[in-house]
């Protein structure tokens, strides 16, 4: 079999497959969908790529009991012999760009190296934690970062878009922690409860989550049953 027939048949997802309680997706973009009473429900589409068993942990072994997966093949020439001789077992004959882990206190009984992920692990209905990382915005004022109102723009006012004082008196004669100040704004860990599944399409390997999931498009959604 051809390395591009291999790539084709690991990236093809599928229905069938183990259910955990829990998968990985990446995030498509948002939509409207319909219900029964005519309603518009706003919704995020998730993609869902095959993703392979390549380490079961074990209480006993590692300390504590997960399932490690990975999808998207990787090029040859970007893989490390580690990666190679780690997910050869999993089916992934070159490395796979994502290698991720889903903690679960029971494991299936008849679960494998290389079985793939069922996007059935969730149902329509179902409800889930989402996580996943927020847009990053680079470094930024404290305005536009934590709404600050900002100084008058005019009358000599002299401060505009700047923080404004940020010290005390001689006690405590210093900045107080958690003081909002300018920097780095976005590309962070981001975590929503209580997200309804509003349908799953395992024909086209696609999620439909209801409202917005934070991040980009392409972005690696980590979804668990709540």
């Amino acid at each position: 079999m051809s390395e591009v027939q291999q790539n084709a048949e690991t990236t093809t997802p599928s229905a069938e497959g183990v259910k955990l309680n829990g998968l990985f997706a990446f995030k498509e973009g948002m939509a409207t969908v319909y219900n029964d009473k005519g309603e518009s429900i706003p919704v995020t589409v998730l993609r869902f790529e095959n993703w392979k068993v390549s380490q079961i942990k074990t209480t006993e072994k590692d300390g504590y009991s997960a399932v490690q997966v990975a999808a998207v093949p990787k090029k040859a020439k970007n893989s490390t012999t580690a990666e190679k001789n780690h997910l050869a077992a999993a089916g992934f004959e070159t490395g796979a760009q994502y290698v991720k882990e889903l903690r679960q206190e029971q494991l299936p009984a008849d679960l494998k190296l290389g079985d793939s992920l069922s996007i059935d692990t969730f149902t329509k209905g179902d409800v889930v934690k989402i996580t996943s990382k927020s847009k990053g915005h680079g470094f930024q004022g404290s305005i536009r970062r934590w709404n600050f109102a900002g100084g008058p723009a005019t009358h000599g006012s002299k401060f505009h878009r700047r923080p404004g004082s940020s010290g005390n008196r001689t006690w405590p004669g210093r900045v107080m922690p958690g003081k909002k100040f300018p920097g780095h704004w976005g590309d962070e860990n981001i975590t929503v409860r209580n997200v309804e599944v509003i349908d799953v399409n395992a024909a086209d390997g696609v999620l439909l989550v209801k409202g917005p999931v934070p991040g980009s498009k392409n972005t690696l959604v980590r979804l668990v049953k709540e």
